[in-house]
């Protein structure tokens, strides 16, 4: 009987206060499990960072249980089949499902999220323009913002991997695509590489005027990932019946104490508008209905997307912090073997 391959695994050693810093987690060896029946064994290909991790590891009351300490970090990857004990999967399949930072998962149907079945796109592209932040900006974008055609749309963090896709996505349903971004170079990705209209550094000096001058006739749809001074500007600016989509609220380090700012009230109140928070997981039963629309507009190249790989599995304990330093040009994974080995 051959040894089992050693699974590296990514734990969370202890909570963080508020974004998750390399300290906070520790690598470990195991032998790989083996599936139980009604499993699959996953071999992980790459794996996603994402923004919302800082939530899953918070004490702090989320939308979801908190990571334990000791337990591998929760986490979507893309991995390939290499052993299977449930009906309906065989070896060699790509699959995408919370598998968690490690090299091995053994898990159940309810854990994979689908067979990956675009085998002319990069397995990678399931974590990000065709994962969450795809769909997050699909489904934030057009069931929560409701765009109509000629609508300005703003969205902040717009060269990230939700961002940029909702700008894009805005364009394609007729809008005027407003971004803001951190840096000169996020700024000429947000026109030159995803087509925005227009966008902004908010750093580089007075951002009323900056909003001004790119909206001219105002807001009528902001998709806000960051709370804070920006989301204070833009709030200014809605038109009556504008649209308010939360989608995160990056700039907090911190919700305790819970920090304090300018009311909202009165500008949703004046001009009708309606804000909404939004978390994907809500949509899980209309996946399937954005996957091949997204797909498409990959290949006519109406929707482009940026990756930020790591390589090795020991980048993983820093690379929330990372993010959230905008380290980051596109979707931010940590590829930890060769897809096409995936199989060995």
């Amino acid at each position: 009987m051959s040894q089992a391959p050693v699974n590296r695994q990514v734990l969370l050693k202890s909570r963080p206060s508020g974004i998750p810093q390399a300290e906070d987690f520790e690598i470990v060896e195991a032998p790989a499990p083996a599936p139980a029946d009604g499993q699959v064994l996953v071999r992980n290909l790459f794996l996603s960072v994402e923004p919302a991790m800082r939530g899953w590891v918070s004490a702090v009351a989320n939308y979801s249980q908190p990571v334990g300490i000791g337990e591998v970090m929760r986490s979507f990857a893309v991995g390939r089949v290499v052993a299977s004990r449930a009906a309906g999967y065989h070896e060699g399949d790509l699959v995408v499902g919370m598998f968690g930072w490690q090299d091995y998962a053994a898990v159940g149907p309810e854990a994979i999220q689908r067979r990956i079945e675009e085998s002319d796109l990069p397995p990678s592209t399931a974590l990000g323009v065709l994962g969450l932040n795809g769909l997050t900006a699909y489904f934030g974008l057009l069931d929560v913002g409701q765009p109509k055609s000629g609508d300005t749309v703003v969205v902040s963090t717009a060269a990230g991997s939700v961002g940029s896709a909702v700008g894009q996505i805005a364009k394609i349903h007729g809008c005027r695509s407003v971004g803001i971004a951190g840096g000169p170079t996020k700024v000429a990705l947000c026109l030159d590489e995803f087509g925005f209209d227009a966008a902004f550094d908010y750093k580089a000096g007075d951002l009323d005027a900056a909003l001004d001058r790119a909206c001219p006739n105002g807001v009528d749809v902001y998709f806000d990932n960051t709370s804070g001074p920006i989301s204070d500007a833009v709030m200014k600016r809605l038109n009556v019946g504008a649209r308010v989509v939360i989608c995160g609220t990056a700039s907090v380090a911190s919700w305790d104490p819970w920090p304090k700012g300018p009311r909202v009230e009165r500008h949703l109140l004046v001009k009708r508008a309606r804000m909404q928070g939004f978390v994907i997981f809500d949509y899980a039963k209309h996946y399937a209905e954005a996957w091949p629309v997204l797909a498409d507009w990959v290949r006519a190249g109406k929707l482009r997307y940026r990756e930020d790989i790591l390589d090795g599995i020991e980048h993983a304990p820093g690379a929330i912090a990372g993010l959230y330093r905008g380290e980051n040009l596109g979707k931010r994974l940590i590829r930890i073997a060769d897809p096409d080995q995936g199989a060995q």
